[in-house]
């Protein structure tokens, strides 16, 4: 069974020279990940990408984050911290609004009046002056 899902990768504490190996070791577990982006903090470098696949063969959230965050861990060489975001999107929450019969009775009585289309003051008051001199 295959499951739609949108994966954040967020690993602080990355070495500079080390964010490549930690980019493919990432991809290779989910290669929806794209769009990397690097920061140099001084509390940390962060690296962030983000990406759709699916999960397989009944793999859950929680053993998706050890598969990848042992990749890192792999590729880093020392620790550094995985925080991985699953957002599972084939049942997202939603709400509904049905507007129907009596909203719309409702509206129509509770509808403001539109005034007639008139001059611009500016204009009325010319004419108001000519009229009256």
């Amino acid at each position: 069974m295959s499951r739609a899902y949108d994966m954040a990768i967020t690993v602080r504490g990355v070495e500079s020279r080390k964010r490549k190996q930690v980019q493919r070791a990432a991809e290779q577990e989910w290669p929806g990940f794209d769009g990397w982006y690097f920061q140099c903090l001084e509390s940390a470098n962060i690296l962030t990408a983000s990406g759709s696949g699916n999960l397989c063969g009944g793999e859950s959230e929680e053993e998706f984050a050890d598969r990848v965050a042992q990749a890192v861990w792999a590729a880093h060489g020392v620790f550094c911290e995985v925080e991985v975001a699953a957002t599972y999107l084939e049942e997202l929450p939603y709400e509904q609004h049905f507007r129907g019969e009596a909203c719309y009775a409702e509206f129509i009585v509770s509808k403001p009046k539109k005034k007639n289309a008139s001059k611009p003051a500016a204009a009325t008051s010319a004419a108001e002056e000519e009229k009256n001199p």
